[in-house]
């Protein structure tokens, strides 16, 4: 078995959830237009990601699905199936579509698109969900084609009432034109004569020569919202007669309640009642302050008889001994006969703390019920999974919960669990809650940092044999952690019991090592773990990319050169980040010759389909790495919007380094976390950010993302600048904590 490209398989999640029609393939609907007050309305379903290469034609869709809207006014709004969580995916979306309909980019909008699992659904995954960085991959095709459809139709209403071949008339900027009759007139004045139109059987995609707005930097559509601060998120979200609502939760995760004494919260003013719900104990008022003096006054009992025990130090050595084994996941050739022949044989042992994704926003959710129908509003990301399980909780079908999908603050992994917790928690207080009403969810950065569902803590260990002329003969790794799949909804995602996440990013590499062996170590420990960004790729890239530095080192090869030499032919792509970052950062090798305390370090990965290359110049600051810049070099193929690329791989170099330097959840013996806010889970501060230079490589291949892949190298590209610069490899991360 080898590690997927994404962490979900295109076959599906739908299957899993029962999930009515989820990741069906959905052609163009004949009767796809709808007339409204607002003007037309684009109701249309597009094939799924295989059938855009074999659609046999069109197939009617019994519930259309509204991709657009245009207005009277000539706004074009395009209803969004991901979730923006800063990532850009509003402006992606609607970049596409404006392009194929060749609109005013001053009169495009966006908004999300409603919770329906059948229409909205990610190709890539077959539900309606974001992650994986697959938002404007999976979207590319599907939302071109939006595009050119109403255009087409735009054209065919004009030319009826015009009295004019379609052949002649223009579309630029919004603006339907008549060369010949000089007639002119915006999207709006047709709109309502294209609803009554049928959809054209192919409309005609535009080449990447005719590109007027794909390939340039157009500004962000949620800038100025968010930045007047009248952008809504949930925690701006009131309903009449709502209460809100925070949980009292415990210290040590898998404890749960064995008894508790209201009282005291009850007589809080503004307490309206306490209930016990599967996460704690919840306290409803009629504001959050009242909620929280509420919880403060809870006197709780805790059953910990299922509390994990174990210190972050005694997993790390339990890790440890479990990588001296494992389950072969690739194999190429003999390792064990290739290291008993090896000149010299190299070990080393890698060792990363649990990680939190402290979103900006803490979580939170809106939910009302009302005659056996709820109502949800928060920044979901993956509404097909949380409607399972809001409805299973509820009690009700599926298609009695709504789920409005608002802006979310940041994810980073933290809204995309496989077990639904947040949802799960929001059903559940409304539940406890005792029939129809508005309940408002609240969690805190404490909550947040203390809740679970972590990063896994992860050790590798490695063997690599090199011959006498220092080639790699052999090449082993074993990578030890939990599984995140596991007891969710996508654990049948797993093969054998093998979960590819676990390790991916360290199978399938592009070098070339003469004999090879990835494996993994199934490990176990009773704290909930989820997604993080750039999930496996987060610590496998530094892992194998600052091993393969320091066998470059060994036999003292520079570690670009190095690198290039070790590239398989067909490594094309790597080649060419590799390549562009090293002549951006002018490398003349890792100890550049202007200044003594000063060093370089390169690193790359190809994650979710995008290769990214980075180097870090680093200095000595009283024995840490000041890292003082960073040169990115980046291949996702056609370069949609490069303002957004840049951006994310800015705020991905932040978030890596962030992380690698100073972040780490610590277990304590007999089970608490010691970690509670930011004052203790330490982020980069603004003063030590970088200077950044991206430079996007132009590239005809199939976009893909970037909200990920801009994370992995920076790690192991300081590691491998500070190992030039003191002589000291760090094989446990954060920085901070590294004897150096």
């Amino acid at each position: 078995m080898i590690a997927s490209r994404h962490f979900l398989p295109s076959e599906a999640v739908g299957p899993f959830l029962d999930i009515p029609d989820a990741g069906r393939v959905i052609n163009l609907s004949r009767r796809g237009f709808v007339a409204g007050a607002a003007g037309l309305v684009l109701a249309i379903g597009l094939p799924g990601r295989r059938a855009l290469a074999q659609s046999a034609g069109p197939v009617p869709v019994t519930t259309p699905v509204v991709f657009v809207k245009i207005a009277t006014d000539d706004t074009v709004t395009v209803l969004s199936k991901h979730t923006e969580l800063g990532q850009g995916a509003y402006t992606g979306l609607t970049a596409l579509v404006a392009e194929e309909l060749d609109a005013d980019w001053s009169l495009m909008r966006a908004d999300a698109a409603p919770s329906e699992s059948r229409y909205y659904a990610n190709l890539f995954f077959g539900a309606q969900a974001t992650g994986s960085s697959t938002g404007l991959a999976n979207s590319y095709m599907q939302m071109r084609m939006v595009g050119a459809t109403a255009r087409a139709m735009l054209v065919a209403a004009a030319a009826a009432k015009w009295g004019v071949p379609a052949a002649e008339i223009a579309v630029k900027r919004g603006r339907i034109t008549h060369a010949a009759t000089k007639n002119e007139a915006g999207f709006g004045e047709f709109a309502s004569a294209a609803a009554s139109l049928d959809l054209p059987a192919a409309p005609k995609l535009k080449g990447p020569a005719d590109f007027t707005l794909i390939g340039r930097e157009l500004p962000r559509l949620d800038t100025a919202a968010k930045s007047r601060g009248s952008a809504k998120y949930g925690l701006d979200l009131h309903r009449e007669g709502m209460l809100t609502v925070v949980v009292a939760r415990p210290r040590k995760l898998g404890a749960v309640v064995k008894s508790f004494d209201a009282k005291d919260a009850a007589a809080i003013p503004g307490v309206e009642m306490v209930r016990e719900i599967p996460t704690g104990v919840a306290v409803y008022a009629k504001n959050t302050w009242s909620a929280m003096k509420g919880r403060n006054s809870l006197h709780i009992e805790w059953d910990e008889s299922e509390v994990e025990t174990r210190s972050t130090e005694e997993l790390f050595e339990e890790y440890s001994k479990a990588a001296e084994g494992g389950v072969a996941v690739e194999v190429e050739g003999d390792t064990a006969a290739s290291l008993k022949e090896a000149a010299t044989v190299v070990e080393a042992e890698y060792r990363f703390p649990y990680l939190a994704q402290t979103p900006m926003e803490p979580l939170n959710g809106v939910i009302e019920i009302n005659n056996g129908a709820a109502v949800m509003w928060y920044g979901c990301q993956s509404p097909s999974v949380d409607q399972a399980t809001a409805a299973k909780i509820l009690g009700i079908p599926i298609e009695n919960v709504t789920i409005n999908v608002m802006l979310a603050g940041g994810s980073f992994g933290r809204r995309f669990q496989g077990d639904s917790e947040l949802a799960a928690e929001i059903a559940s207080v409304a539940k406890a809650g005792g029939g129809d009403g508005s309940f408002k969810l609240v969690r805190t950065r404490e909550d947040d940092l203390r809740g679970g569902y972590y990063r896994p803590l992860t050790v590798h260990r490695f063997r690599a044999g090199l011959d006498a002329k220092g080639n790699i003969v052999a090449w082993e790794n074993t990578i030890a952690n939990q599984s995140i799949f596991a007891g969710t909804v996508y654990e049948p995602l797993m093969k054998n019991g093998v979960e590819p996440v676990a390790f991916d990013g360290s199978a399938e590499l592009p070098y070339r090592f003469g004999s090879r062996k990835i494996s993994w170590a199934r490990s176990y420990a009773k704290i909930p773990v989820s997604f993080w960004r750039s999930v496996g790729n987060s610590h496998t890239c530094y892992a194998v990319e600052t091993f393969i530095d320091q066998l470059l080192r060994e036999v003292r090869k520079d570690p670009v050169a190095g690198r290039l030499e070790l590239l398989k032919p067909e490594a094309i792509r790597e080649r060419g980040v590799i390549e562009r970052v090293a002549q951006m950062s002018g490398w003349k090798g890792s100890t550049q010759a202007d200044r003594p305390n000063k060093a370089y370090g390169i690193a790359w990965v190809k994650a979710f389909g995008t290769f990214v290359a980075q180097v870090a110049e680093v200095e000595n600051q009283n024995g840490q790495p000041k890292v003082t810049k960073v040169w990115c070099a980046v291949d996702c193929g056609v370069p949609v919007n490069p303002n957004i690329i840049r951006a994310q791989m800015e705020g991905s170099i932040g978030f890596g380094l962030s992380t690698a330097l100073y972040s780490e959840i610590n277990l304590r013996d007999g089970g608490e976390i010691a970690e509670s806010n930011w004052d203790q889970y330490r982020i980069l501060r603004i003063n030590e950010m970088p200077d950044i230079e991206v430079s996007i490589i132009q590239s005809t291949e199939a976009p893909t993302g970037v909200g990920e892949p801009g994370v992995p190298p920076i790690g192991p590209a300081v590691a491998n600048a500070w190992r030039a610069l003191t002589g000291t490899s760090v094989r446990q991360l954060p920085f901070a904590r590294a004897s150096v």
